[in-house]
């Protein structure tokens, strides 16, 4: 990927900011199960102290911080400096004092190795212009024989949250093929396509284990409308390109395609994800160990 297309993709996301700090809860509450998984596996617990990749407005380093407690600390780090921002401030109004964070690339860590007893990037290495990369750092910056988490989203098919808007939005908007390699939210859908690269980078017991949970939230299928438009630069630059007629039918028929999953008044989808786990080398470390 070009400098010059780190630096598009770097750009969207300071325009996406202010709409992930104004659904921060409904995120929060959305992704919970998914935090509550990375945590486990990366054996995340009290006293330690612990990395957080694109942790964007601030989780799962929140979260986390009430995990390790007093004793232990977190680092949240991000690229773009606004949602870095947003998450300081939510620490600060929660009174958090064993949180710190960072604006900085996932590709060039400011810490110096075997810093931390573990790292965590909860749904960011897809989007990374180097994944490859950042995992080489999250593996440098871990302590011997800790622990490296990610949780990337399984299929598309198996994540309606997705599908419900895209499956509508596509009957008005034609999309070219999508490269399996660029950035996006099923980059590492494939099994076993992120565990490869972590072996690439020197890691072992290399695992991966697959999360069913449920994407819940109290908000309606309006909301959840605005919820995808706004989260999403992809999904803003489609519907811009609509008449003011077009987004009208586009929102009343997502509102039908996903009124199952909204049939207790409240959002609830299905939803999978991979955790993938993988172990820096310890000292003296031998293949019959």
């Amino acid at each position: 990927m070009s400098c010059h297309q780190e630096k598009d993709i770097l750009k969207e996301w300071r325009e996406s900011a202010p709409y992930w700090a104004k659904h921060s809860d409904t995120v929060r509450t959305m992704f919970a199960p998914i935090t509550t998984a990375l945590t486990s596996a990366a054996d995340i617990s009290e006293g330690q102290i612990v990395l957080d990749v694109a942790g964007g407005v601030g989780e799962p380093s929140i979260s986390i911080s009430s995990v390790v407690g007093p004793s232990g600390s977190v680092i949240c780090t991000d690229a773009v400096g606004e949602m870095v921002g947003t998450a300081r401030s939510e620490a600060r109004r929660r009174t958090l004092t064993n949180i710190e964070f960072t604006q900085c690339l996932a590709e060039l860590l400011p810490f110096r190795d075997s810093s931390f007893d573990a790292v965590v990037c909860r749904l960011g290495v897809m989007l990374f212009p180097d994944p490859a990369g950042a995992i080489h750092e999250m593996l440098r910056v871990v302590k011997p024989g800790g622990l490296v988490s990610y949780a990337v989203w399984s299929s598309r098919d198996s994540n309606p949250f997705f599908g419900v808007v895209m499956d509508v939005v596509s009957q008005y908007i034609e999309s070219p093929p999508e490269d399996p390699d660029a950035p996006g939210a099923f980059r590492f859908a494939e099994p076993g396509k992120l565990a490869r690269l972590f072996a690439e980078a020197g890691a072992i017991e290399v695992c991966e284990r697959l999360i069913k949970f449920e994407l819940q939230a109290p908000i309606t299928a309006k909301q959840f409308w605005e919820l995808r438009v706004e989260l999403s630069d992809t999904l803003r630059a489609k519907v811009a390109s609509l008449s003011p007629e077009q987004l009208k039918r586009v929102a009343q028929e997502v509102e039908v395609a996903g009124r199952t999953f909204f049939a207790a008044g409240r959002m609830s989808f299905p939803g999978q994800v991979l955790i993938v786990t993988g172990r820096k080398l310890p000292p003296c470390y031998t293949e019959a160990t």
